[in-house]
């Protein structure tokens, strides 16, 4: 059976936890890791400060280069300790970035629903360019 773009991301949101952009945006004032999965082109347009860009294209190899982590021998193993919120533009990436993450043994990965576009639309703080984290 073929499935759409929208039914794969759908399939992936139900396997998922997911929070609405105002549970991020409280959390976020507590330090909480954020990666971004867009490009890096919509990432310069305009993101959340404490977010790290990792494109979900290269996001399981780079994963353990997150600056949070970087240099660590274990470094996959500190990143998955703590809470890891994934973001992209409308949800759909970061749903199926969360549901590889868990493939991976990650258990504590969480998709931010509605993404930047839910972001915006609530007129939370948002930066531009590459080097503000």
């Amino acid at each position: 059976m073929m499935l759409t773009a929208s039914e794969l991301c759908a399939q992936a949101r139900s396997n998922v936890e997911e929070i609405d952009v105002h549970e991020l945006n409280r959390k976020t004032a507590d330090g909480v890791r954020v990666i971004d999965v867009r490009e890096p082109a919509e990432y310069a347009a305009g993101h959340i400060h404490s977010a790290v860009n990792m494109p979900r294209g290269v996001l399981e190899m780079q994963l353990h280069q997150h600056p949070d982590v970087a240099g660590y021998d274990n470094a996959l193993e500190k990143m998955a300790a703590e809470p890891l919120y994934l973001i992209c533009r409308s949800g759909g990436r970061s749903a199926l970035a969360a549901e590889s993450l868990q493939r991976m043994g990650f258990d504590k990965v969480i998709s931010v629903a509605g993404g930047m576009q839910a972001w915006d639309e609530a007129k939370y703080a948002q930066v531009t360019g590459q080097d503000d984290v």
